[in-house]
C-alpha cells in the first residue's frame, strides 16, 4: 500500500484532532500516532487504563445453512463448534501455505460476524467470494456501519463496570455480549492481549462520537487517558504480539511467524493450505523464525534494517519501538533457525539485539 492511500479514516479524526491529538497512518489507515506524549499513554496501559481508536477493521457478514460449513473448511480454527457469544481468531491461507488474512470469527446465532483489516478489505471479499462455490452462503460488506473502540490495562474492568455493568473476569478471550454503554448499544467483546484485561466494543459507527466521550471520561476517572500508536505499538512489542501487515502476511507461513499455536486447529479437518501446515508440523521445523529483540542503544531500527550474525546476514526487522514501561527499544524480526534462541546476539548496522 503506497504512503498516499489510507484504506479508511477514522470518523473520530475530526475530535481526536480538537483534543490535540496528531494524526498518523497505522494498518493502512488514518489514526492517531499520539496526544503529544506517547510514554504517558503507554503508562496508561501499563499502570490504569488506556481508550483506543481502534478503527482500522473490516467487518463481514455470513448467513445462510452452509455458513459455518464454508468458512470451517477455509479458515486454520476451529470454527463448528463456536457456541453463540463466542468468537475464535484464524487465518486465511493460499493454497501455499502463506498468510492472506488474520480474521477473528464470532457466533451471533444465526448469522457468524468476522472481523479483519480495512488494508486488506476488497481483497479479502474477493478471495472468499471465490471459495462460495456450490455453499448457501450469502456474505456482506459491513464494513461502513461499524466501528470499534478498547480500553486496555489493569483499570479496565473498573470503566467496563461503570459504563456498562459487566464484570470483565466473566469475559473471557473473544467472548461477547450485548451491552448499553452510555445509551448507545454495543457489542462487548472480552480482550486480553498479553494477560492484560481489556475490552473492545463494537458500535454503529454514527455512534462512535458519543462513545469515545462516555469511555474517556471514564478512564479518565480511573486515572488513565487515550492511547495512540506509537506507544501502542510498543505495548505490543512489550507482550511479545506480532501485527498482521507489520509481523506477518503473505511473506509467512504460520510456523514461520509463530501462529502454530494460537490460530490454528489440528483436529477439525481440512481447510486451505492444510498440507503445508500438517507438512511442516511433521517436519518439526523452519528455516526462519519471527522472534522478539532488545535492542542496544538508543536507536530503533528502522522496519526492514538487516540483521547479520557472525558477519552473515540471516534476518530482517520487521518492526521496533521504543518502550517505556519497561525502557527498552524492543522490536521483532525473522532470523534463521541458528539465531532465533533467546539469547542470541544479532547485529545490525548501528548496533547489536539480543533474542528474547
Amino acid at each position: 500500500m503506497s504512503e498516499s492511500t489510507v484504506a479508511i479514516e477514522t470518523p473520530l479524526a475530526s475530535l481526536h484532532q480538537s483534543e490535540g491529538a496528531t494524526m498518523g497512518q497505522w494498518f493502512g489507515c488514518a489514526l492517531p500516532d499520539d496526544w503529544g506524549n506517547a510514554a504517558a499513554e503507554e503508562r496508561f496501559g501499563a499502570e490504569s487504563v488506556a481508550l483506543i481508536d481502534k478503527n482500522y477493521r473490516a467487518y463481514l457478514g455470513f448467513s445462510g445453512p452452509d455458513r459455518v460449513r464454508y468458512l470451517n473448511a477455509i479458515l486454520t480454527n476451529n470454527i463448528k463448534d463456536l457456541g453463540t457469544g463466542q468468537g475464535i481468531i484464524s487465518l486465511l491461507l493460499n493454497p501455499q501455505g502463506r498468510i492472506l488474512a488474520e480474521i477473528e470469527t464470532y457466533a451471533l446465532g444465526e448469522r457468524l460476524f468476522c472481523v479483519s483489516y480495512a488494508m486488506i478489505r476488497a481483497r479479502l471479499v474477493e478471495w472468499l467470494e471465490k471459495y462460495i462455490i456450490m455453499d448457501d452462503v450469502v456474505l456482506t460488506d459491513e464494513t461502513e456501519g461499524w466501528g470499534m473502540l478498547a480500553v486496555e490495562g489493569p483499570r479496565s474492568g473498573e470503566v467496563l463496570t461503570e459504563v456498562a455493568g459487566l464484570d470483565l473476569p466473566t469475559l473471557g478471550e473473544l467472548k461477547f455480549v450485548e451491552a448499553r454503554v452510555g445509551g448507545v448499544d454495543c457489542r462487548v467483546m472480552g480482550r486480553w492481549p498479553g494477560g492484560v484485561a481489556g475490552a473492545e466494543f463494537l458500535a454503529e459507527r454514527g455512534d462512535l462520537e458519543k462513545l469515545w466521550r462516555v469511555l474517556s471520561d471514564a478512564t479518565r476517572r480511573a486515572g488513565g487517558g487515550p492511547m495512540g500508536y506509537s506507544a501502542l505499538s510498543a505495548r505490543r512489542l512489550v507482550q511479545g504480539i506480532p501485527w498482521f501487515g507489520y509481523d506477518f502476511g503473505e511473506q509467512q507461513i504460520p510456523h514461520e511467524a509463530g501462529l502454530e499455536l494460537s490460530h490454528i486447529s489440528y483436529t477439525k479437518g481440512c481447510y486451505t493450505g492444510q498440507e503445508i501446515v500438517e507438512r511442516v508440523r511433521s517436519r518439526g521445523q523452519v528455516n526462519r523464525r519471527r522472534v522478539r529483540l532488545q535492542f542496544e542503544g538508543d536507536v530503533v531500527p528502522a522496519a526492514g534494517a538487516a540483521l547479520a550474525a557472525e558477519g552473515k546476514q540471516i534476518g530482517q526487522v520487521t518492526r521496533a519501538a521504543r518502550s517505556f514501561y519497561p525502557p527498552a527499544i524492543l522490536g521483532m524480526a525473522y532470523v534463521r533457525k541458528e539465531s532465533s534462541e533467546a539469547g542470541s546476539i544479532v547485529e545490525w548496522s548501528l548496533g547489536r539485539g539480543k533474542v528474547l
